[in-house]
């Protein structure tokens, strides 16, 4: 499939419960798994109190898709990475079309850090995160669930559990449970930006 011209069966893809990858080589593939992570969109959702004073000091401002490139590019410079430059240029169209969206955090003209995710109604789901400023993708995080809430959605996807995540209350459901949140998610009317 030619996925950079098919962003129609992408969102189809993701509406049912996969995410795009690329491997070692940069070869492009669905993939899924039998435990996804949830960012908890309810009173679960915590952070570590040390981020209460950096929130407190208003460092850092908010916005969505003012460098969605300049995201993508620092979720994916790793010495290890899954985000390709076909990856990108995927996310690219899918932020073109209103698919695709990051979330950021600016210090001043700086970009400090950034969520990158697919919203589709009432999912988001988050693909990467990254920083250029210590905390700075920390308090996009409170800031994204915030923004989540404000929204109504109903499921922010993390899709791989990992202990910075923990700190936020994220849980794992198995595919089955995912499946009918996501479901019930697709049929509110949500909208991102």
């Amino acid at each position: 499939m030619g996925f950079a011209e098919d962003t129609q069966t992408i969102i189809q893809g993701y509406a049912q419960g996969y995410f795009l990858m690329a491997d070692e080589m940069g070869i492009m593939g669905w993939y899924s798994s039998r435990q996804r992570a949830l960012i908890p969109l309810d009173e679960r959702f915590r952070y570590p109190k040390s981020l209460q004073r950096i929130l407190n000091q208003n460092r850092f401002s908010v916005a969505i898709n003012r460098d969605f490139l300049g995201v993508c590019q620092g979720c994916a410079q790793r010495d290890s990475t899954w985000i390709s430059p076909q990856l990108i240029e995927i996310y690219c169209k899918l932020n073109q079309e209103g698919w695709a969206h990051s979330f950021e955090t600016w210090e001043g003209d700086q970009l400090a850090g950034g969520i990158l995710g697919i919203a589709i109604a009432g999912a988001f789901i988050g693909e990467s995160m990254f920083y250029k400023i210590p905390e700075g993708s920390k308090v996009a995080m409170v800031k994204l669930v915030e923004h989540l809430q404000q929204r109504n959605f109903l499921l922010f996807d993390a899709q791989l559990q990992n202990p910075h995540l923990e700190r936020f209350g994220s849980y794992q459901i198995n595919s089955q449970e995912y499946e009918v949140l996501l479901q019930q998610a697709l049929t509110k009317k949500c909208i991102f930006v």
